[in-house]
């Protein structure tokens, strides 16, 4: 049994959808004995996988192929996990994300959600 490596990463969930896995490919953020791989490439048992998510880089052995949907622990079972834990979460990068409160000058009072938003960008 042949399995592609899209295939098999979306299946074993390291990827919630095949198409993500062929992009994370097609990047050259997965890697097969060390060497990055198109989405093609058949996987084997006995290989190692490195999936780039971020800063983490999680390494994975092959353990069993499957083409088709499994259940979550069945999926598991899929790869061996030799991944070190993930980074902390970065505070700094976290407080980018939320957006800035615009406001028309004379467009009155803040409302109380924007009111809310302005106070935790302020830290108070």
């Amino acid at each position: 049994m042949t399995v592609r490596v899209d295939k098999w990463l979306q299946v074993a969930r390291i990827y919630r959808t095949r198409s993500q896995a062929t992009k994370a490919c097609q990047q050259g953020k997965v890697k097969i004995d060390g060497q990055k791989v198109k989405p093609h490439r058949a996987i084997a048992v006995g290989d190692r996988v490195e999936v780039e998510k971020g800063e983490w880089v999680r390494v994975l052995v092959v353990r069993a192929l499957a083409d088709r949907p499994v259940a979550k622990a069945e999926a598991r079972e899929l790869y061996e996990d030799l991944s070190p834990p993930p980074p902390p979460p970065d505070p700094i990068r976290r407080l980018l994300r939320i957006p800035a409160v615009k406001r028309e000058r004379g467009a009155g009072r803040p409302t109380k959600r924007e009111r809310r938003r302005l106070e935790r960008l302020r830290g108070e």
